[in-house]
């Protein structure tokens, strides 16, 4: 009987990665050197901010977003800090908040000022002094509202409350002291209950934050591991390390046993270490190499074989760090579904890379983009703490929609349609109303779509027919770009059109198909 490999249908065999061209790209700026194992980078859809080279102390830039090209020489700085900053990470509630840590052992909360920088920040809006040593990872909760997380070379990670009025916070409200060497990376679940730490003693440990007990602990020999990733909802860990022979390596863990990795391979020879990210609307994983320029993906599934190779994007130009651009900053209609910023310390070059889903249709493509995680905390600091768990509350990428509660509320069903009743007396007829229902509700939600730039402020009006923020995007430079914007929304108000017809004619035949139906069940 002759062997054929198993057929595995997917959305994402086909993504590639697409560089972007110089002018997109930010150049002559001053990556630092530092080589402590960090992304050295965080992106929103308003600011980048990069660690920077400086001497006496320690500084960050902030850049928007579309300010692309050379970067002057002389632009302003964020200078707080008294030794080297390892680590960057903006706020996911507001993009006007960054935090950031130092080899000076202080963790700093900066406000970025809206309109473009003039002069170097040195002022921090709160300072967090508790580490004894320097902190060299932070990271914010993932649900809820300002609670930050730091760990330092004191063995410690520490829980920040920022909810106080407080300038100076020295007293953190939990203190986790159960590492024995440094901690490597941390990584939390969904609803930020818990969360997974690799330390450099080779173990991953999996702890309550709240109540500081280790739950699960793995500490098996031929895998030393150096960061750590939860995979949303999979209850599965995934961690990137080294074998015993000095190759680079990953593993597959399952939440609820850390004594055997479900799955382990080895990838190349090289000393780089290697970034994990996450998508979980999408179930791809990223393998990110540092000191090389590949980025290898993958598709997670629940069942075995749990990780499937889809490609690698390949690059000559080795990466020293990694940004990653939330989802609500992706453009939807190129079918972007992840962008990373790519740090070229060589030629103080950040390199924007996406992650495209080839698809003809320039329309809003639904089955890619689903319900994703907003800028909204689903908690106050004080809930999270008294002990309430709570998923992330979610919202759409189509353009023009907004918030969306993170647990699905069904609609009352309506009184004057009895759906089953009609499904009893003819099958048929109650499916092309259900279908008729959802195909007016589509309409519907198409005629607010075009209604809604009526009902904004002058101050918030959004060019919604492409996707576009007007006061994000810059305006079209050339003649061309204006009549590539210009036909794309004659094309986008024609196809539109174009549904709006089709579902009038459908409302009309669905109307004449029920009035159909309830003569014949009234003649019986």
């Amino acid at each position: 009987m002759s062997w054929h490999p198993q057929y595995r249908s997917s959305k994402f065999r086909h993504v590639y990665g697409k560089a972007a061209s110089k002018d997109k790209c930010y150049d002559c700026v001053p990556i630092t050197r530092n080589v402590h194992d960090n992304h050295f980078c965080a992106v929103n859809p308003h600011f980048i901010a990069v660690v920077t080279e400086c001497a006496g102390g320690g500084a960050f830039l902030v850049i928007p977003i579309h300010q692309t090209g050379k970067l002057d020489p002389h632009y302003p700085k964020i200078c707080g800090h008294k030794g080297n900053v390892l680590d960057i990470k903006w706020n996911p509630f507001n993009d006007f908040v960054i935090a950031s840590c130092s080899e000076d052992a202080t963790v700093k909360i900066w406000d970025i000022p809206k309109h473009l920088l003039t002069r170097n920040i040195t002022s921090p809006k709160k300072e967090l002094l508790g580490h004894v040593r320097r902190v060299g990872l932070i990271e914010w909760h993932p649900t809820a509202n300002n609670i930050l997380f730091s760990s330092g070379y004191d063995y410690k990670i520490m829980i920040w409350n920022l909810d106080t009025k407080e300038a100076v916070i020295s007293n953190p409200v939990k203190i986790l002291d159960a590492h024995k060497d440094v901690v490597l990376s941390m990584s939390f679940n969904t609803d930020g209950s818990l969360l997974a730490t690799a330390c450099r003693d080779r173990k991953i440990r999996l702890i309550d934050p709240r109540a500081g007990t280790v739950l699960q602990e793995a500490s098996y020999k031929s895998h030393r591991v150096n960061k750590v990733l939860f995979l949303g909802n999979m209850k599965k860990l995934f961690s990137t390390g080294t074998s015993r022979w000095n190759n680079r390596q990953i593993a597959l863990w399952d939440q609820n046993d850390l004594s055997v990795p479900l799955l382990e391979e080895d990838l190349d020879g090289s000393s780089g270490l290697l970034f994990p990210f996450y998508d979980s609307d999408t179930h791809m994983l990223y393998v990110v190499g540092k000191g090389d320029g590949n980025i290898r993906y993958y598709e997670i599934s629940p069942e075995k074989p749990y990780l499937n190779y889809l490609m690698e994007y390949r690059s000559h130009l080795p990466q020293k760090g990694i940004g990653m651009m939330p989802k609500r900053g992706l453009e939807v209609s190129a079918c972007e579904i992840f962008r990373f910023y790519k740090l070229i310390p060589t030629k103080s070059l950040i390199e924007p890379i996406s992650m495209i889903v080839p698809r003809r249709s320039e329309s809003y493509q639904e089955d890619i983009y689903p319900l994703t995680t907003g800028a909204q905390p689903a908690l106050t600091a004080q809930e999270w703490l008294n002990g309430v768990n709570k998923g992330p509350l979610l919202v759409s990428l189509r353009p023009g929609s907004g918030a969306v509660n993170s647990l699905p509320q069904f609609p009352e069903p309506e009184p004057l349609v009895k759906t089953t009743d009609l499904s009893q007396h003819q099958d048929r007829g109650g499916k092309m109303l259900l279908e008729g229902m959802q195909k007016s509700s589509e309409i519907g939600d198409n005629r607010k779509q075009l209604k809604v730039e009526e009902k904004l402020p002058k101050n918030e009006q959004m060019r919604l027919s492409n996707g576009f923020d007007i006061f994000e995007c810059p305006p079209p430079k050339t003649e061309n770009e204006l009549l590539q914007m210009f036909y794309r929304q004659q094309e986008e108000i024609r196809r539109l059109r174009e549904l709006v017809n089709q579902r009038d004619v459908q409302i009309k035949q669905l109307e004449l198909e029920l009035r159909n139906l309830c003569t014949d069940t009234g003649g019986y």
